[in-house]
């Protein structure tokens, strides 16, 4: 499975939106906006901590901004291990 494709699989599987702000293929790092959908009343930091545990459990590093400034609830930039 590709990194894109396992970004997506543990994104989908939070129900988030989700968009790639930017992407290096090379490097396989990825810069993405998540926002809660509508009927999500989960806190961000609670959001943040279920996602992180998934990406680290996938041998990704994360560092993460909440609440950046934009539309976005979290900005995210991973990169594979």
């Amino acid at each position: 499975m590709t990194e894109r494709q396992v970004i997506q699989e543990i994104l989908n599987s939070e129900a988030l939106e989700y968009s790639f702000e930017n992407v290096d293929e090379d490097s396989k790092e990825y810069t993405l906006l998540l926002k809660r959908q509508e009927q999500d009343v989960r806190p961000v930091d609670e959001l943040n901590n279920e996602i992180k545990k998934y990406f680290q459990s996938a041998d990704f590093d994360y560092q993460e901004e909440l609440n950046p400034e934009g539309d976005a609830d979290i900005r995210l930039v991973i990169k594979r291990n």
